[in-house]
C-alpha cells in the first residue's frame, strides 16, 4: 500500500505531465509543423524525464508508479501504430500493385530495394569494424555481473534457434501459408509474408482488371475507397505523435542507469560515432540521385525521432510510408516495399554495425587476429545475417547470435552489454529506418530516370 506522501508525489508528477501535454496541444492548435512539435516533445520529455531521475525526494516506488501511468500514453500510442501496420500494408500494397502497369515494374522495385538495403548494410559493417579498431575497443575489459550471467544463460538457449538457419529455410518462411494468421503478426516473418500476400492479391486483381473492363472500374473504386479510409486512419494516429514521443522520452530518460552508462561509455560513444557516420553515408547516397541531404533529413526528422524514442522499426512503418509518399514523393509501391522490407531485412544499425563491432571486440580474446580475411568473412556473414534475422525476429541481439557463433566467437559479450542496450538501440533503430527510407528514395529516383512509367517530383 502506497503512503500518502508517495501518492502526493505521484499525483504532482502526473499533473506536470498533463500540463506538458496541454502545452503541446496548444502549439498544435497554433498550426506548428509536425517537425516542430516532435522537437518540442523530445526536449520536454527528455527534460522532465531527467528531472524525475535526479529528484532526491523520489524513491523507486514514486518513479515506478509515475512511469506506469505515463505508459498509458506511450504504450497506447505505440499500440495504435501497431494496430494500423497490417491494414496499411494490406491495403497500400494491394492498391500500389493494382495501379502498376506491368509485373516487370514490380520485379524492378523489389529487386532494387532489397539490393540497396543489403548494400548499405555492407557499408555499415565496414564502418562498425573501422570505428571499433579506431577506438581500440576490446571485450577483455568488460566485467560480468549477476544480471549479465543470467542474460548469458538465456542467450545460450536462443543460439539453438538460429544455429540451423539456412537461406532456403529463411526464404520459405516468407511464404504466407496462412495469410490470416500473418495479418495478426503470429510469426516473426509476418510482415514480409503479409507484403507477399498483398502483392499476390494485387497481381490477381490487376490481371482481372485487364481481362474484364467492367470489373476494372469496380476494382479501382474499391481500391480508392479502401486506401482513403486507411490513410485517413493513419493521419488521425500520426497527429498523436508529439504526445507519444513526449511520454516515451520521459520513460527512457527517467529509467536510465547513469552508472552503467559511465562504465561502458567507450562503447556507447563508439557506437554513436559509427551510427553518425552511417547517417552521413545515407546523405551522400541520396545526393547521388540529386537530393539535398539537408532537405532530406529535415523531411524525415519526425520519423527518425519516433524511431529513436520507440525503438521499434515495425511500429515506425506507418509514419515511414506516409512520409515517403507525401513528403519525399516516393510512389506508393516503392514506399511500401522499402518501409516494410527495411524493418526486417538489411537493418543498417541492428544487423550491420552492432554485430560487426561485437565480433571485432571479441575476436582477439579468443586468439583470432582481425586481418583482411577475417574482415571480409565477417562483412559477408553480416550481410547474410541481416537477411536472415527476419526469419527468427528479435533485432540486434539475434543478429549478433547469428553472426558470432558462425564466426566461431563466444556470445558472452552480448550479455555484458545488456545494461546499455536501450540507449544504443534508440539510435540503431533510427538508423534502420533511415536506411529503409534511403532505399525507397534511391529506388524511386533510379526508376524515374530509367522507366517512364514511374513519376516522382524532385526534393528541393
Amino acid at each position: 500500500m502506497l503512503s500518502s506522501t508517495t501518492l502526493y508525489f505521484i499525483v504532482f508528477n502526473l499533473v506536470i505531465f498533463v500540463l506538458l501535454m496541454f502545452f503541446l496541444n496548444q502549439q498544435q492548435r497554433k498550426g506548428r509543423s509536425l517537425s516542430c512539435l516532435v522537437l518540442l516533445g523530445l526536449v520536454a520529455g527528455s527534460t522532465y524525464g531527467l528531472a524525475l531521475h535526479l529528484c532526491p525526494f523520489y524513491d523507486a516506488a514514486v518513479l515506478k508508479s509515475t512511469l506506469q501511468w505515463i505508459s498509458l500514453v506511450s504504450g497506447g500510442y505505440v499500440g495504435l501504430l501497431k494496430m494500423i501496420i497490417m491494414p496499411l500494408i494490406l491495403v497500400s500494397m494491394f492498391s500500389a500493385v493494382v495501379k502498376i502497369d506491368s509485373s516487370k515494374s514490380l520485379g524492378k522495385i523489389s529487386g532494387l530495394t532489397i539490393g540497396i538495403l543489403l548494400f548499405t548494410t555492407m557499408i555499415a559493417a565496414f564502418i562498425g569494424i573501422f570505428v571499433t579498431e579506431s577506438f581500440g575497443l576490446s571485450a577483455a575489459s568488460l566485467v560480468e555481473g549477476t544480471r549479465e550471467s543470467a542474460r548469458e544463460v538465456v542467450l545460450q538457449g536462443r543460439v539453438g534457434q538460429v544455429s540451423n538457419l539456412n537461406i532456403p529455410h529463411i526464404i520459405l518462411s516468407f511464404i504466407p501459408k496462412n495469410p490470416f494468421a500473418d495479418l495478426t503478426g503470429a510469426r516473426s516473418t509476418s510482415l514480409i509474408a503479409s507484403v507477399l500476400f498483398s502483392t499476390i492479391l494485387g497481381v490477381a486483381a490487376h490481371k482481372v482488371s485487364k481481362e474484364d473492363k467492367k470489373l476494372a472500374a469496380s476494382i479501382k473504386s474499391f481500391v480508392d475507397v479502401a486506401q482513403s479510409i486507411v490513410m485517413r486512419l493513419v493521419k488521425m494516429i500520426m497527429s498523436l505523435t508529439p504526445y507519444g514521443i513526449l511520454a516515451l522520452l520521459v520513460s527512457v530518460v527517467a529509467d536510465s542507469n547513469a552508472n552503467d552508462m559511465l562504465h561502458l561509455l567507450g562503447f556507447i560513444v563508439a557506437s554513436y560515432v559509427a551510427i553518425l557516420l552511417m547517417f552521413m553515408v545515407h546523405g551522400f547516397l541520396v545526393s547521388l540521385v540529386g537530393i539535398s541531404p539537408i532537405s532530406y533529413f529535415k523531411l524525415i526528422w519526425p520519423v527518425l525521432m519516433f524511431a529513436f524514442s520507440s525503438r521499434s522499426s515495425a511500429a515506425t512503418i506507418p509514419l515511414n510510408i506516409d512520409t515517403q509518399i507525401n513528403k519525399l514523393t516516393v510512389p506508393p509501391a516503392i514506399a511500401n516495399f522499402s518501409a516494410t522490407f527495411g524493418a526486417t531485412i538489411g537493418q543498417n544499425g541492428c544487423a550491420g554495425i552492432y554485430p560487426a563491432m561485437l565480433a571485432v571486440m571479441v575476436a582477439p580474446t579468443v586468439g583470432i587476429h582481425v586481418d583482411f580475411t577475417f574482415i571480409i568473412s565477417l562483412v559477408a556473414m553480416v550481410v547474410i545475417g541481416s537477411f536472415g534475422i527476419a526469419g527468427v525476429g528479435g533485432g540486434a541481439t539475434l543478429a549478433a547470435l547469428v553472426v558470432l557463433p558462425t564466426m566461431g566467437l563466444p556470445i558472452t559479450i552480448v550479455a555484458l552489454l545488456i545494461s546499455i542496450e536501450p540507449l544504443i538501440d534508440m539510435a540503431r533503430t533510427a538508423l534502420n529506418v533511415s536506411g529503409a527510407m534511403t532505399a525507397g528514395v534511391i529506388t524511386s529516383r533510379i526508376l524515374v530516370r530509367t522507366d517512364k512509367k514511374f513519376k516522382a517530383k524532385s526534393i528541393e
